[in-house]
């Protein structure tokens, strides 16, 4: 087999004109270039150079081989060229996955704040706690905003904030001016369904055992049609505290405990976003945790 570096010693002895200073430009000894280009004369079954005290000259199958050789070369060169760049654009590109349960509001503002160069190469993709972790085994993403702290280790795992569920209620509503609101106090209000909601069994628990079975104007895994039905009017609901809407208010749940982590969790070939500064990741946490009042950083 003609191996690369064969071509290689073969091209520094025609460049260099010797095989010793050949030798030190490939930074090996002369014994191991000699016996390299040994090799090549053997698989070629010809010798490649007339040997003596003066400049190396090519034989006959010597000047053959020198055009292969350099076009060999450069192809090899173009290719690692081109493999560079492409995982240059992978280091500035960005596919994040985003839990359908994080208001797009964050995301929006996260992306608007940046330069317009510094949005190129970002790339949304939402999705469910399940679809976000499939991908992130895939490759199909490089890192997810999704729950962290689930028990599991299969990714690096990133928390930002810790975050509670609170009541969402028209801004008309006679309770509206409340900071806080027991389940009891709402037991006639007719409900909205979240029905992606991670803590959906833990709010029908926590309205269930305190024996409230309220009636339903609307089920919907669009939150944006949640707020707006709720801004109407129509009925209440409880979703993450994150969530604001023009015409929404947000009193906490009384004895509603349940909070959940968020933050980003890393693919393996996207490990590198952790250590890396990316605009896009830096002022997501500058939103979740600096700029918002829904919770605290997770330690």
């Amino acid at each position: 087999m003609m191996e690369r570096y064969l071509l290689r010693y073969f091209l520094a002895v025609v460049d260099q004109g010797s095989f010793s200073r050949a030798a030190t430009h490939c930074n090996i000894s002369q014994p191991s270039l000699s016996v390299g280009i040994a090799k090549l004369e053997n698989i070629l079954g010809a010798p490649l150079f007339f040997r003596s005290n003066q400049r190396m000259q090519l034989t006959r199958a010597g000047t053959r081989l020198l055009g292969h050789a350099r076009r060999i070369e450069a192809e090899f060169n173009a290719a690692q060229r081109a493999i560079a760049e492409e995982l240059d654009e992978k280091l500035l590109s960005c596919r994040l996955g985003v839990l359908h349960s994080v208001p797009g509001e964050l995301i929006a503002a996260a992306i608007a704040d940046l330069p317009p160069d510094e949005r190129s190469g970002i790339e949304i993709i939402y999705g469910s706690e399940r679809d976000l972790v499939g991908k992130l085994d895939r490759g199909r993403i490089d890192l997810a905003l999704s729950l962290t702290d689930r028990g599991g280790d299969r990714f690096l795992e990133q928390p930002l904030v810790q975050e509670f569920y609170a009541i969402a209620l028209s801004a008309s509503h006679p309770l509206a001016g409340r900071a806080e609101i027991s389940a009891e106090e709402i037991a006639s209000e007719t409900m909205i369904v979240r029905r992606h909601c991670e803590a959906l069994a833990d709010t029908s628990r926590h309205f269930i055992e305190r024996g409230i079975r309220p009636p339903f104007a609307l089920r919907s895994t669009n939150d944006e049609r949640v707020l707006q039905m709720v801004a109407a009017g129509l009925g209440l609901t409880v979703m993450p505290a994150s969530y604001a809407y023009p015409g929404v208010v947000r009193p906490r749940l009384a004895g509603f405990t349940v909070t959940r982590s968020l933050g980003f969790l890393f693919s393996r070939h996207g490990a590198h976003l952790s250590k890396d500064s990316v605009p896009l990741l830096t002022r997501l946490e500058a939103l979740f945790i600096r700029g918002t009042s829904f919770g605290h950083p997770s330690q």
